[in-house]
């Protein structure tokens, strides 16, 4: 079949770095073809040249044979080439049909005709067999729920021409198993409807599920495309970083022992909050690794908060801490936030501020690092984490999302903390990245630092974790430790809540 759109030869540089060299991508209609590559790869760039956010320095961009220029957004959207974006584009304190129509509300003499909006809103959402009321805010939805909004807004007829192309940028960053599955019926009816959709994605597996072909990225070029057949799952990461990881490396689970007679640094006894999280009871020693597993919306992150003191408990008792986040950072506790946008970076500061401000203030602003003691601490930071940036002066802000994810890594690695928390510190981050991590976790812990591990990913909690507590309808509800730290027995506690051996 003709391409329905096509990228050939795209170039883009920024001052000090090309960000695209000679790089093609053709999509076509009725097919999920899967964009993969490491952060930094060149993913962003060359989706935000086709959808009209950047102009190539070169190159040649097609809409069903025909030349396509877009100089903004709206022009790729009205060629019916849409984005939904890992971070959400929608106003949460709107009802789902305004959102659906935010932008191209439909007005007559009398002003807007709220019945039509309403009308088209659940017209939208029953093209990809969704039932939403459309009467409800979105802040109100499930992050599953406001991706298919998302989606549905993208699919919406009155948005220019019918859609041809939809870009889905990590969608499944944030849903557990239930909420892919759900989300992949939806992929699978715009593909039998003849769509064109660009699947960016971390999870392999996923990638494998619901992909017909792959286009993988590395430093700015292209490396490889095929069908799925023609490039097995080793293949593929060996493209993505150009070297051998090891998929099945666990680590982790092969040093599970606990430091000898380690020093406690934290322990909660029945620690709960009110319509948050309850009976979080744990000791976490040095050298400790406490994966917590769950469902979204278990409690992990609630308990999170409870152990740092972003919140106060109102029932229960924990020791090893001051009150407060100032309690805390003066116990050496460090904390990366699931919500990297909002909790963990300074976007408008560079890279290096970024990375350094938790030991400055650790430190105190009378006692400023030298010059060269930041070069030093920064460079080491950026070559161990692999942080893709043109230097170490560039805003944090226009990195990659799993660029910055790794600064926020690297800021507390730099503070050399007893404690770290580390909130689904691997969303959005590429295989080589994660295995990268992963390594530095494993190092840190075998010489005394600890660490809370959350994640939606379930061999990541079992390859890291000395032991497990497993969340369930907002309590936690069972611990394990040692040998009894596998996926069987993780999945058993997390759907019938089973006690611990």
């Amino acid at each position: 079949m003709a391409p329905v759109l096509e990228a050939t030869g795209i170039v883009k540089r920024f001052p000090g770095l090309i960000a695209l060299d000679q790089v093609s991508l053709s999509l076509t209609g009725g097919e999920v073809h899967a964009l993969m590559g490491e952060n930094g790869a060149g993913k962003s760039t060359l989706i935000k040249a086709v959808t009209g956010v950047t102009s190539p320095d070169a190159g040649e961009i097609r809409v069903e044979g025909k030349p396509f220029q877009p100089r903004a957004p709206h022009d790729a959207m009205a060629r019916g080439i849409r984005t939904v974006h890992q971070e959400l584009n929608l106003v949460p304190n709107l009802p789902v049909a305004e959102n659906l129509a935010l932008g191209r509300l439909p007005a007559g003499p009398f002003g807007i005709r709220w019945h039509e909006v309403r009308t088209r809103a659940e017209a939208a959402l029953a093209r990809i067999g969704v039932t939403i009321p459309v009467s409800r805010t979105v802040g109100a939805l499930s992050i599953a729920e406001q991706q298919l909004v998302a989606i549905a807004r993208a699919v919406d007829r009155w948005a220019g021409e019918p859609l041809r192309v939809l870009i889905l940028d990590e969608p499944t960053s944030s849903l557990d198993r239930a909420e892919v599955v759900r989300l992949f019926d939806v992929v699978r009816r715009l593909r039998n409807e003849g769509v064109a959709i660009l699947f960016v994605s971390h999870f392999l597996d996923q990638v494998y599920e619901i992909s017909d072909r792959i286009t993988v990225l590395r430093n700015g070029r292209l490396v490889a495309t095929g069908t799925v057949a023609e490039i097995p799952h080793l293949e593929l990461v060996q493209q993505m970083t150009g070297r051998s990881i090891d998929l099945e490396s666990r680590s982790g689970a092969r040093s599970r022992a606990i430091l000898g007679e380690s020093t406690t640094l934290l322990e909660a006894t029945s620690l709960g909050k009110r319509r948050s999280v309850s009976d979080v009871t744990l000791t976490i020693r040095a050298g400790d690794v406490v994966g917590f597993a769950g469902l979204l919306g278990s409690g992990r992150t609630e308990a999170i908060r409870l152990l740092y003191g972003l919140d106060r408990a109102d029932s229960g008792r924990l020791t090893g801490r001051g009150p407060g986040i100032r309690g805390s950072l003066r116990a050496g506790f460090g904390l990366c936030p699931e919500d990297r946008k909002r909790q963990g970076i300074f976007p408008q500061l560079s890279l290096r501020e970024n990375i350094l401000i938790a030991l400055q203030a650790q430190r105190g602003w009378w006692r400023p690092l030298t010059k060269g003691k930041q070069r030093g601490l920064v460079d080491d930071a950026i070559a161990r984490l692999r942080i893709a940036a043109t230097d170490a002066e560039q805003a944090i802000g226009t990195l990659s999302g799993g660029n910055q994810q790794k600064a926020i890594l690297a800021r507390w690695l730099a503070a050399e903390p007893k404690l770290l928390l580390l909130d689904e510190p691997t969303r959005g981050i590429d295989i080589g990245s994660k295995a990268d991590l992963m390594g530095e976790v494993e190092r840190l812990r075998s010489s005394g630092m600890a660490f809370v591990f959350v994640s939606s990913e379930m061999p990541e909690v079992v390859a890291a974790s000395t032991q497990v507590a497993v969340f369930r309808d907002r309590r936690m509800v069972s611990v394990f430790a040692g040998a009894s730290v596998d996926e069987p027995t993780l999945l058993a506690a997390i759907a019938e809540g089973a006690p611990s051996p």
